[in-house]
C-alpha cells in the first residue's frame, strides 16, 4: 500500500524505468504496477479478494526483485521485493484468515441462503 501510493500517478522517471525494462506501453504497465501495489496492499490489509490481490502483488514484486533490481546487491529494495513476493505466495496458498472480509462475506452469504 505505502509503496504504491507513492507511485500514483506514475512519475516520468518511473515510466522511464518501466520502459527501460523493455515493457511495451510503459505508461500502462507503470499504472498497473502502481495500482497493483496500492490496491493490492489495501485489499490484503482488509482481507478482501485476497488471492487475486496477492497474485498481482506477486507478479509486480517478481518484476521488481528480479528485473528492476537484478543488478543490485541482495538487501534493500531487492530483498524487500522478494520478501513481499514470498508473502504474496503464502496469501495465494492459504487465502485470508478468519477475521478477513472474504471470510465474513462468505459467512454472511451462507446465512442469507
Amino acid at each position: 500500500f505505502n509503496h504504491g501510493i507513492k507511485k500514483l500517478p506514475p512519475s516520468e522517471s518511473f515510466i522511464s524505468g518501466v520502459q527501460n525494462l523493455g515493457f511495451p506501453m510503459p505508461e500502462a504497465f507503470a499504472i498497473a504496477a502502481a495500482v497493483s501495489e496500492f490496491a493490492g496492499g489495501l485489499l490484503l490489509t482488509l482481507g478482501l479478494l485476497t488471492r487475486p490481490a496477492a497474485f498481482f502483488i506477486l507478479a509486480t514484486m517478481l518484476v521488481a526483485g528480479f528485473l528492476r533490481h537484478a543488478n543490485d546487491p541482495f538487501g534493500g529494495s531487492k530483498e524487500l521485493a522478494i520478501t513481499y513476493a514470498c508473502c504474496a505466495v503464502i496469501f495465494i496458498a492459504i487465502g485470508s484468515g478468519k477475521f478477513a472480509l472474504d471470510t465474513l462475506l462468505r459467512r454472511w452469504k451462507v446465512r442469507i441462503e
